[in-house]
């Protein structure tokens, strides 16, 4: 399996060259030169496997350059019982026939992230360990995947973490979860903006090639190719759980802020896996919403970014839609590099036709419809879900098919934004054992402005 970047540059490299990069050289994201597909026979194959198991097989359809014995002993590791709470790892919570969510934040960090950054922990300590190097991780957050990386790579040899997050945009719970760590490899930096401000530092950083290389740079968002795959397996694993034969089709509906986890159930879709719509939800900073609506993708400023009860989605520039528009626009790195190189842009009407083809629909939520969503869901169905689940819920209601399951992707426990829980229902949401006082715990973190140069010395200082 070869990779290539979204931007044109046409040098394949092994998936083993680009775990530890963020960027592409051309500044652009790593895709795999062609889906491997996978026919009726293997999905038959792959359906009674445990959660492990299935990861194996997916994965070492684009990791061929790991050893078969080392990859299945890194899954193996990874998505166990003891970890994730649960056999299944990501279970299905049926609301009514043909609606159900999937639980995908049993892990370590209550959120979704950390089914993939607990793999990608561990793959990067298999490979700097094969390499005899170390690595310095820059990082930026909304909310969860800051939390998920810094407890997947805390004490692990070789690792150090940088995490930018927007200073003071995240639930208490959120801000504990990250700044209480107090292990050595692990830098917290809350930069003076939004998410989108710390998404643009690490973006400039990583496209400074010389300090990238001379100090060791990698990334754990979601433009990391290796993160973005461990989430496709979730997708096969929904599948399985709620279909009995692959005649049956599922829809998926997606939170979506950096539009990372919904474009993994773009790359099973076109993998071959039987996905009738993958539904996009976003919440108040609709930017997603308003180009599956129309085909204009506009960006907005700090300014324009909405701070509202679903943090982690409080985000105005989706670096992972550039692999979606890659597909999109018949793998065309020039035309993608010259959009995207514009900020915003419009496609044309043969190209907004194209995206029913993807199966992609879309809707939004805002803090009203969240409220009533939680309620809803708690009063009808006896289930407490987050925010962010709730934005999901909401849009799934509007796109639900006949015959068709609908699957709501469940991104985070509501213990995480108590604030809002209590506002919708006057309940204090349960927390699991060991985080009852977390907010209290003493907290390690260093306040910036929004500057490049800042956050590279920090780096040189800390490395």
């Amino acid at each position: 399996m070869k990779y290539i970047s979204t931007r044109g540059d046409k040098t394949e490299r092994r998936f083993c060259e680009i775990l530890l990069e963020g960027l592409a050289p051309d500044g652009g994201l790593y895709l795999p030169v062609q889906y491997p597909k996978v026919d009726d026979a293997t999905l038959t194959k792959w359906r009674g496997l445990a959660y492990a198991d299935l990861a194996f097989e997916i994965l070492s359809l684009y990791m061929d350059d790991i050893p078969a014995e080392d990859l299945r002993a890194i899954t193996q590791r990874t998505y166990t019982e003891a970890v994730f709470g649960t056999p299944q790892i990501t279970p299905l919570k049926t609301l009514e026939p043909g609606l159900a969510l999937q639980a995908l934040s049993n892990g370590p960090t209550l959120a979704f992230k950390d089914m993939a950054m607990q793999l990608l922990g561990q793959l990067f300590e298999y490979e700097l360990g094969r390499r005899g190097e170390t690595l310095n991780i820059l990082g930026a957050t909304s909310g969860d995947t800051g939390s998920a990386a810094e407890y997947a790579m805390r004490g692990k040899a070789g690792v150090n973490v940088f995490m930018l997050s927007p200073h003071g945009r995240m639930s208490p719970f959120q801000q504990a979860q990250m700044f209480s760590l107090q292990e050595a490899n692990i830098h917290n930096i809350a930069v003076e903006g939004v998410f989108d401000d710390c998404q643009d530092i690490v973006k400039a950083v990583s496209n400074d090639l010389d300090f990238k290389r001379k100090y060791k740079i990698g990334t754990v968002n979601s433009i990391n190719w290796a993160r973005l795959l461990a989430q496709v397996v979730y997708y096969f694993a929904g599948y399985f759980q709620a279909t009995t034969g692959n005649e049956q089709k599922v829809s998926f509906t997606v939170p979506s802020g950096n539009f990372g986890n919904v474009c993994a159930g773009h790359v099973a879709r076109m993998m071959g896996l039987p996905i009738a719509q993958l539904v996009v939800a976003t919440n108040e900073n609709d930017v997603l919403d308003e180009f599956f609506r129309t085909g204009v993708y506009r960006p907005r400023g700090t300014a324009d970014t909405h701070e509202t009860s679903s943090p982690s989605m409080d985000i105005s520039k989706a670096s992972n839609f550039e692999r979606f528009v890659f597909d999109l626009l018949g793998r065309d790195g020039s035309r993608v590099k010259a959009l995207f190189g514009a900020g915003g842009f419009e496609l044309n009407a043969q190209e907004q036709a194209l995206i029913a083809d993807f199966g992609f629909v879309s809707g939004s939520s805002t803090h009203a419809h969240r409220l009533a969503t939680i309620r809803l869901c708690h009063q009808q169905y006896g289930q407490l879900i987050d925010t962010h689940t709730a934005d999901g819920l909401k849009v799934a209601l509007e796109h639900r098919q006949p015959g068709i399951t609908m699957l709501v992707l469940e991104t985070a426990l509501p213990a995480k934004f108590a604030a809002t829980i209590r506002e919708a229902l006057d309940i204090e949401p349960p927390r699991p054992a060991g985080l009852e006082n977390i907010e209290a715990l003493p907290k390690r973190v260093t306040v910036m402005p929004v500057d490049t140069k800042a956050v590279k010395a920090f780096i040189q200082a800390h490395v």
